[in-house]
Formats: structure tokens, sequence, C-alpha cells
């Protein structure tokens, strides 16, 4: 078990993504109002495979096609997740 953690650690290391993506995030949150499928799923802390489902399935964030890259932008993020509040487990506050 030691020999595998220690091989996840290094290519975490190697692959420095996910703080790459973190910083990204960062850097670009004053910059553009776009975030990529990553980033967004660090914004809503949710998985990016998660957004895929939703992108497939509906009842997700609204996205974009810019050039064939799909891009989320921060004001419908902040929208649906909005539309996720609950005061409790049995009803839905109203937005």
């Amino acid at each position: 078990m030691a020999r595998n953690s220690i091989r996840k650690r290094e290519r975490s290391k190697a692959n420095g993504a996910h703080k790459s993506v973190k910083a990204r995030a960062k850097a670009r949150a004053g910059k553009s109002p776009f975030l990529s499928i990553d980033e967004a799923a660090l914004y809503l802390r949710v998985s990016a495979r998660a957004l895929e489902h939703f992108r497939g399935e509906g009842g997700g964030p609204a996205y974009r096609k810019h050039g064939g890259s799909i891009v989320y932008h921060i004001h419908d993020l902040d929208s649906w997740s909005s539309l996720r509040r609950f005061s409790s487990t049995s009803k839905k506050t109203e937005p």
C-alpha cells in the first residue's frame, strides 16, 4: 500500500494538474467571465464528470461552445447554484 501512495504522490507532483487548474481559475476570475469545464467544476465543487452528466441529461448549468470548447459563464453557474438552494431536506427554498 505504501508503494501505491508514493506513486500517486509522484504522479500528482509531476502532473501538477490540480494546482494549475486552481491557479488558472483564480487568474481568470478577474479577466474573463468564462470558465473551462475543470474550472467550473472547481468553482461549483462538483466533478468534471458530474458536469458532463448534466450536459447529457439536462438539469445542469447553461454552457456555451466557443470554437468547439465547452465553457461556462460565471453568472450561469451562480444562477444554477442559487436554484439548488434548500432550507431543509423536505422543502425547497424559493429564490
